[in-house]
């Protein structure tokens, strides 16, 4: 091989070594795979209720509806990404019942939209079959 071909490769290597540095301290889940995916990235203790973020909703005619990712079209991870937004600022919340109205046109409209965290219980890194629902942030519509 020659200069250059080593030149390249050294290039190459010092280039991806320098992103993996700098996605480990500063990287997001968006910047994978130089950065940590830390869904994976820890562990939770033995007895810690395990986490299970929902998007539920309040159609006009009074009924509830699950709000995921089918009904809406917005897959739960982004949901989780803006977990703390839409708790400091639920009127961002809108935006859920909106992309609702985009899939089911026709429909009645979602005229609350509920970020739930439902806790799982968890005993000896086991489920117990039990949960409890709290509710992070509410939108309502006007």
């Amino acid at each position: 091989m020659g200069r250059v071909g080593v030149s390249v490769r050294v290039l190459a290597t010092v280039a991806g070594l320098a992103l993996l540095f700098a996605g480990t301290f500063w990287g997001s889940d968006d910047g994978f795979p130089f950065a940590p995916f830390r869904m994976y990235a820890g562990v939770n203790p033995p007895d810690d209720d395990a986490p299970d973020p929902r998007v539920e909703g309040t159609l006009a005619t009074g009924a509830a509806t699950p709000l995921g990712q089918i009904e809406t079209g917005i897959r739960r991870a982004e949901v989780e990404a803006k977990q703390d937004r839409y708790v400091a600022e639920p009127a961002l919340l809108a935006e859920i019942a909106e992309a609702y109205a985009r899939r089911h046109p026709g429909a009645p409209p979602v005229v609350e939209v509920r970020l739930v965290m439902r806790w799982h219980e968890i005993r000896d890194s086991r489920p117990t079959g039990h949960h409890r629902d709290e509710v992070l942030a509410v939108w309502r519509a006007a």
